[in-house]
């Protein structure tokens, strides 16, 4: 069995990854740390749980422990792209961690707080620098970073970055970068046009495949609960009633949904808090911690945050609504069954939504169990709950038309006659002269 010490990094890297009680190293970090030690171009086609950032951050690190060189003011020999500022959060830490025994100057800069910090940071030099593009591009715009000294960049959630229009911002950063560089690419999936940005970028990389997106992990249960749309915050209170329910992670499709689905959550009892683009980043932060910590329950967001939570200890997700972007749903249930544990999925589908869950199980080559807690409406027009029938997810369940038939008489009553031609009720007019 291979272990991080047969790998050739840094002691003082083996030294952090033993602390932290890192042993065996994951596939990708088996097959991606060897090329990159030899300053290798790299490819990797990997998801997040597959521990890819150590697999990038231990090599990059010891690689600038063997050619030792004191950061010029404004540059940074290191740099890493992350579509989030959640993920450039944690990218950083990971680089802190590893290279806790190392001595190196690590930063990180995002939008939604002040420059003067990160200013005096790029000024002083920088070993690693972890960056989102638009303020990256802000600090060089005024001058306060270079990049033709740095020596290695990597570009995190390559088809993230294409998702949130990030593609010319990324063309123009690279522009500034060497010819002669170490470039590495991590792309849960590997649509035309990254394929066609790594191809301009990349020389002669080495390829590291490792579990696909269209495989969900093996350690989530996974089950999707059939109900109306508006039953659907009802039915979410009644699930995090479990005890099981230790920490969730709750995903809707809007910023404005996840506000009211926390707020709802609130109102019920649960500690819950709603994370998404429109917070700040010291709300957004404040959140994060109290969920990591166990002081906040639940954590509603929206798929910007699908790739940039990392918290172990996640017991459940669950899919208030179903995203509209079949690989969005791998990454959502990876939140849980990190780091060897296990966990479960829930998914809420409505009758809009049944599309939307087809394109899932096609994409991950299985049938989801389901669960139907749909309200069918019997021949009087009363709602009662629906059969539970694997064959009728996406039909009316026990066969009953979705037409809503009139009340049958009651024993004894008399059917009314019908009027005489002509007769009904009397005319605006006439009524208002019997009023008076």
């Amino acid at each position: 069995m291979t272990t991080f010490s047969d790998l050739g990094l840094a002691e003082t890297i083996l030294r952090a990854l033993k602390s932290e009680g890192y042993e065996t190293p994951t596939p990708i970090q088996a097959q991606a740390i060897p090329p990159l030690l030899e300053g290798r171009d790299l490819l990797g086609i990997a998801q997040t749980g597959t521990g890819k950032t150590c697999a990038f951050a231990t090599p990059l690190i010891t690689r600038l422990l063997q050619f030792p060189e004191n950061p010029r003011s404004r540059q940074t020999r290191v740099l890493v792209l992350a579509p989030t500022r959640e993920l450039a959060a944690q990218i950083g830490d990971s680089f802190k961690t590893y290279g806790r025994f190392a001595g190196l100057r690590v930063a990180t800069i995002f939008g939604g707080v002040g420059f003067g910090p990160q200013v005096q940071a790029l000024s002083r030099g920088l070993d690693v620098l972890v960056a989102t593009p638009g303020r990256l591009l802000d600090h060089m715009a005024q001058g306060n970073l270079r990049l033709d000294g740095t020596s290695a960049v990597v570009l995190d959630e390559a088809d993230h970055m294409l998702d949130l229009g990030f593609v010319v911002p990324i063309r123009k950063i690279f522009a500034k970068l060497p010819k002669r560089r170490q470039t590495l690419f991590f792309s849960a999936t590997m649509p035309p046009e990254i394929a066609t940005l790594a191809a301009e970028m990349l020389h002669q990389p080495v390829t590291v495949s490792v579990t696909p997106v269209a495989k969900t992990a093996d350690r989530v249960a996974q089950r999707v609960i059939l109900i109306e749309a508006k039953r659907k915050r009802e039915a979410l209170v009644d699930l995090l009633q479990n005890p099981d329910f230790r920490r969730s992670i709750v995903f809707t499709r809007t910023k404005r949904g996840a506000d009211r689905v926390a707020s709802a959550l609130v109102e019920a009892g649960h500690a819950a808090e709603a994370i998404h683009g429109n917070k700040s980043q010291n709300q957004r932060s404040r959140a994060l911690d109290g969920f990591r910590s166990g002081r906040v329950a639940v954590l509603v967001a929206t798929d910007i945050a699908a790739r940039g939570i990392d918290v172990d200890g996640v017991s459940h997700v669950v899919n208030f609504e179903l995203p509209e972007v079949p690989e969005a749903y791998v990454h959502r249930i990876g939140r849980t069954a990190r780091a060897g544990a296990e966990g479960e999925a829930i998914s809420f589908c409505d009758h809009e939504e049944r599309d939307l869950l087809r394109g899932i199980e096609k994409l991950t080559k299985q049938t989801i169990p389901t669960t139907d807690l749909r309200l069918a409406p019997n021949a009087a027009g009363e709602t009662l709950p629906a059969e539970k029938k694997p064959d009728a997810r996406f039909g009316r369940p026990n066969g009953v038309p979705a037409v809503k038939r009139s009340a049958p008489r009651r024993d004894g009553e008399r059917r009314r006659a019908p009027r005489p031609s002509g007769e009904g009720r009397p005319r605006q007019g006439e009524a208002q002269a019997k009023r008076r």
